[in-house]
């Protein structure tokens, strides 16, 4: 680590004044979290996970690598087997598993109930009506215990709203919750929509019929096959709806943005699993440098062993599970990645981005009191770069703990040489 006090003040106000953010557009306002709301790492970080009963081992294998979140399925078709009768049990056991290492939750309110128009999505008012009752009854029964409700997984995606996606409906239903939520659980925390990618269109119909009245985030599953970085944009182009269409009667309002689902298959075309470990660490380090409260990794571990099917392999973990055996998984270089940025940076807050020679490169400042930490990489090719850092000795380790090495800056200040993997520097 090194001193902020070892660094001008002027070079600092220079970085902070040029850079305040990965996205630098003239045309899309960015305000980046103060001090006092930025996230400290690793408490935005988690995991989406499709189990209520780990298996031994495994919550600790999950807070050891970094993650302080998990996402999870509550399932209405599982949870209210008769009308009108709730059974949370097999959660409770969740949340009770989780709590030895302060892992937080966030729990999917979702899918339909063949109890109620037979399984379909709530797309009627009877439905709508017994999911809202459902909904407030999940919440609570676990009130005050930090959960974070998000209202449906990705309801513009055939998949999950069949036949196909119907915004309107899908607004009906948040509009029922929400009245029923402010109602009765008005201090836990709703979120939406989930959508799959940024789907501008149909959060801008979410946004417009008031939606953000009841929601204290925004949460969209940013998937793509291109650069992490690329979704900065999508985000800056996200808050400058949110800002138009923020609720009037509640001008202080804060309303976040979530990625509560994002994932690289390490066998999509041209990926692996250490290409996987590379993008895990830069998906996490652009959310964190452009606001984003919550980055959930998904998945937890490989859902099998297809080489063809990419479901198969977005875990950070493999599917194998080891019983009577530290680590009980066979942890992926997306484990590592995880673990060695939460390590590294624990207890840092994002301060600045400064300024580079090509907008391609990345050079992240991070701040725990007087300290600073430096992530760095690039979206180019490798290349050497001078950080203008005071001279003396510094450390430079690789995103997967690997590589450390002392390296010695000069009058110049610091040369590196940047590549796709992120540099961890102090």
């Amino acid at each position: 680590m090194f001193s902020a006090r070892s660094i001008s003040l002027v070079l600092l106000l220079t970085f902070s004044f040029l850079s305040s953010s990965c996205y630098q557009d003239k045309t899309c306002e960015f305000a980046p979290p103060s001090a006092a709301t930025a996230t400290t790492i690793p408490e935005g970080f988690g995991v989406n996970i499709n189990f209520t009963d780990p298996r031994a081992g495994e919550m600790r294998m999950l807070a050891d690598g970094g993650f302080r979140w998990v996402r999870m399925d509550l399932k209405w078709d599982e949870t209210e087997k008769e009308k009108g009768q709730y059974d949370f049990s097999a959660y409770d056991r969740l949340l009770a598993a989780q709590q030895p290492f302060g892992i937080r939750t966030l729990f999917i309110l979702d899918y339909g109930n063949p109890l109620y128009d037979n399984g379909a999505p709530p797309r009627t008012d009877a439905t709508r009506q017994a999911f809202a009752a459902w909904a407030v009854a999940a919440a609570t029964h676990f009130k005050n215990r930090g959960v974070l409700w998000e209202l449906y997984n990705e309801p513009n995606h055939s998949l999950f709203w069949p036949p196909e996606p119907n915004v309107q409906e899908y607004i009906a239903l948040a509009l029922e919750v929400g009245h029923a939520w402010r109602k009765s659980v008005p201090d836990e925390k709703l979120i939406g929509p989930a959508t799959s990618e940024i789907d501008f269109d149909f959060l801008e119909d979410c946004f417009k019929a008031g939606l953000l009245e009841y929601w204290s985030a925004v949460s969209i599953h940013p998937y793509r096959h291109s650069d992490p970085e690329s979704a900065a944009g999508d985000y800056c182009r996200l808050r400058e709806l949110i800002k138009i269409y923020k609720p009037k009667n509640s001008p202080a309002k804060e309303i976040s943005v979530i990625a509560s689902e994002w994932g690289y298959s390490s066998v999509w075309r041209g990926f692996s699993e250490e290409k996987q470990g590379e993008m895990l660490a830069r998906a996490w380090l652009t959310n964190i440098a452009n606001g984003i409260t919550l980055s959930i990794w998904y998945d937890w571990h490989d859902d099998g062993l297809d080489p063809g099917e990419a479901e198969h392999h977005f875990g950070a973990v493999s599917n194998s599970y080891h019983e009577n055996r530290e680590p009980v998984y066979d942890p992926k270089p997306a484990y590592v990645a995880a673990k060695t940025l939460t390590t590294f940076l624990s207890g840092y807050r994002f301060e600045s981005r400064l300024p580079a020679d090509s907008d391609d490169d990345y050079l992240l400042v991070f701040r725990k009191g007087n300290e600073l930490r430096l992530a760095a990489w690039t979206t180019s090719s490798a290349h050497a770069t001078v950080l203008p850092l005071p001279a003396r000795q510094y450390t430079v380790m690789g995103h997967l703990g690997t590589d450390q090495r002392l390296a010695p800056a000069d009058q110049r200040g610091l040369t590196i040489t940047l590549s796709n993997s992120p540099l961890y520097i102090r």
